[in-house]
């Protein structure tokens, strides 16, 4: 649960999510990458980022980091992210070949980011006041026109379902060939 800055009893606000992501081995017929490590990090609905925006470690919400299962699957409950100025919605994850390894960004086999539908994303921004910032910056972003996307998303798309109400889930399979 990322929702938490660490020793703080206080949820950042938003629409819940759990996040799974399925790491797979592309070399090895799509085979679960076991033990690797996943390191997530978003904004809050209000489009701010913990350690950037507050310039302090000590506020480390909605930032996490565990290793894969035996399937190849890491899950986070989080919030649906924010838009801010410029970018379409996103998360970053890093992966790492194991959890000790993931101490050091040096050791990062891949970094990208994950897209989310925008129709969903629409739904979740007017249900909740958390999100009143996101609409209109949602509304000026395409993925056409964000500088990150722009070359394409297909592959970094979630999946959604649920509700505003009950909260969601987003599901993605990364590939990689090692």
């Amino acid at each position: 649960d990322i929702r938490y800055t660490i020793g703080s009893a206080t949820p950042v606000a938003g629409v819940p999510l759990t996040l799974a992501l399925t790491l797979v081995n592309l070399a090895d017929n799509c085979a679960p990458l076991a033990g690797y490590a996943i390191y997530v990090w978003h904004c809050t609905a209000a489009g701010v980022y913990s350690v950037y925006n507050e310039n302090s470690v000590a506020a480390n919400y909605l930032r996490g980091v565990q290793a894969t299962d035996s399937d190849g699957v890491v899950r986070f409950t989080t919030v649906v992210p924010g838009c801010y100025s410029g970018r379409m919605p996103h998360m970053h994850f890093e992966v790492y070949r194991s959890l000790a390894l993931a101490t050091r960004a040096a050791n990062k086999i891949r970094t990208s980011q994950l897209a989310f539908p925008t129709e969903t994303l629409q739904t979740v921004y007017a249900s909740s006041s958390a999100y009143t910032g996101s609409i209109a910056n949602l509304a000026r972003m395409t993925f056409a026109t964000d500088n990150v996307f722009s070359d394409g998303y297909s592959l970094e798309m979630v999946s959604m379902q649920g509700d505003p109400a009950s909260g969601y889930t987003a599901n993605v399979t990364v590939g990689l060939a090692v």
